[in-house]
């Protein structure tokens, strides 16, 4: 599986390094990306830690914070993100080999802790010349490896710490999801018990889903789809159940099932309704098909032993673990390590986040030395730390020019416009970013468009009879878009901040002659 040639990034091998469980590897790779340049004094340095399923490529999702004048700002820092160990991307995890084996590690690659990682990317911070670090920066599981980088190094050598949507300890809430979602891949009669030659999509992409639902809010789903039925979804992903599974029924009853077998029901008749019409088909829910999209997406670009790798990580996460004993109190012995991370800490909380509660970045603030609690209203549940980009820069833009005024004092000029490019969809971000948010800004003649098998698209009317549909994944929502037609065609959508206009995204064109059946419209 070559993940990590979807990323442009560098590896750097550690000769040999022993986990916490007591296992030294040997040529362990790690892989990582930078920006920015390092100062002669070595300290202008920001760490961003990554959450569950990113990678080392911080523009794939928290691309909006990233630029001039914004939270990460390449002219003034050094800017270091790695992956984790066991992340498929680039790092020594299960899909990668074994030196004394030749072949993937698989289920037998050793456990690993968020200690281990910061450890070992401490090595690459050495390799690179750094001497100490202005901020670490990380959200989820970034989050507990924010925590633990100053509990992991030299005293000082950790300034400032921005922990957002993260806990001092993996909850038991935490901890039953990930349990759930490893069950769903152990039950996929693929998964071998982790020596499989094919992925376990079934499984996987089960645990995706369930995953998913934890990423979000009641809310945030009912407004997005509420009871939207999933138009066409047989025409256009599946055969017609007759032919498929040999009845109607049984097939509505497998709907959604990856690996359903054709056979022949026991009766060819068909249930009626009193007046002798069919009955009404059971629905297919846009939320449904949502679902299923996201999760098939998934299994293309994670792998199943690196998913339950990384899960069993975060349960081991406890910042109090072996470092303070309170005569079994648990409480007291997390505060006393709280208290020893750098003070002034800026902890962020979405205020409907599910799965890491306010109540655990309020249990931050109140031990680490004069921190300071922004909770951040968001409708989309844990997502919003990815999703909230806006507030997040603010927040984070603010304390950074608090509390690191040196690195503020020298003027940067603004790059010029031919810097710019438009960045591509999303590829590793744990949130999948909304195109509907991108209709906010789109003339009123423009409708949004989603389709059975996944795409989005963009409704725009053009000249006469003909119409353009614009096919979409993901864009940053960050900056205004308008659609320019070409003829009556809708040829790009061309990104613009305030008035000036930064660049264009290609995009593919179909000719319709009537409007396609669509799911949302805007308003």
């Amino acid at each position: 599986m070559a993940l990590t040639t979807l990323i442009d990034q560098s590896i750097y091998i550690v000769p040999s390094f022993t986990l916490e469980c007591g296992t030294t590897l040997k040529g362990v790779s790690v892989a990582y990306k930078t920006w920015g340049t390092l100062n002669e004094t070595g300290d202008n340095v920001m760490i961003i830690c990554h959450a569950f399923t990113g990678s080392a490529d911080v523009e794939d999702w928290w691309g909006p914070l990233m630029g001039h004048g914004k939270a990460f700002d390449p002219n003034r820092f050094f800017i270091f993100c790695a992956n984790v160990l066991g992340s498929p991307y680039g790092s020594a995890s299960p899909i990668t080999l074994d030196p004394e084996t030749g072949r993937p590690y698989g289920p037998e690659f050793p456990p690993t802790t968020v200690r281990d990682d910061v450890r070992i990317h401490k090595h690459v911070l050495d390799h690179l010349g750094v001497k100490s670090v202005a901020v670490a920066i990380g959200g989820s599981m970034g989050g507990m490896a924010v925590l633990e980088w100053p509990l992991c190094s030299p005293p000082g050598y950790i300034q400032h710490v921005i922990p957002l949507a993260t806990s001092a300890r993996h909850s038991a809430w935490c901890i039953s999801w990930g349990e759930a979602q490893r069950q769903s891949i152990y039950s996929d009669p693929i998964y071998q018990d982790g020596f499989y030659t094919a992925q376990p999509a079934s499984g996987l992409a089960a645990a995706r889903m369930s995953a998913l639902l934890t990423y979000r809010s009641r809310d945030s789903f009912e407004s997005r789809f509420g009871r939207k039925p999933q138009l066409n979804s047989r025409e256009r992903n599946s055969p017609e159940p007759h032919q498929a599974l040999g009845g109607e029924a049984l097939a509505l009853h497998n709907d959604g099932h990856r690996n359903a077998q054709p056979r022949t029901t026991g009766s060819s008749s068909h249930p009626t309704t009193p007046n002798g019409e069919l009955p009404p088909k059971p629905q297919i829910f846009s939320a449904q098909s949502y679902l299923r999209y996201q999760g098939d997406k998934f299994t293309a670009r994670f792998d199943a032993n690196c998913y339950i790798h990384i899960t069993r990580k975060m349960d081991t996460h406890d910042v109090a673990r072996g470092r303070a004993s309170a005569g079994g109190e648990e409480s007291l012995a997390l505060a006393k390590v709280l208290a020893t991370l750098p003070p002034r800490a800026l902890v962020i909380s979405i205020e409907t986040d599910g799965l890491f509660t306010t109540t655990e970045q309020r249990e931050l603030a109140a031990h680490i030395p004069d921190a300071e609690l922004v909770i951040i209203p968001s409708p989309d549940g844990h997502d919003g730390f990815l999703l909230e980009f806006e507030a997040i820069n603010t927040h984070i833009s603010r304390f950074l020019k608090k509390e690191l005024p040196g690195l503020y004092e020298k003027e940067v000029e603004e790059p010029t416009e031919g810097d710019f490019q438009v960045k591509k969809a999303s590829v590793f971000g744990e949130a999948e970013v909304d195109i509907t948010t991108l209709c906010n800004h789109l003339p009123k003649q423009c409708d949004f468009v989603t389709y059975s098998d996944g795409s989005a698209g963009l409704w725009c009317a053009g000249a006469g009879s003909a119409v353009g549909i614009a096919v979409l994944t993901a864009i940053f929502c960050e900056y205004s878009a308008i659609s320019e037609s070409v003829e009556g065609l809708v040829s790009a959508i061309i990104v613009y901040r305030g008035t000036r206009r930064l660049g264009g995204l290609s995009v593919n064109v179909a000719e319709y002659n009537s409007k396609p059946e669509f799911i949302e419209q805007k308003a």
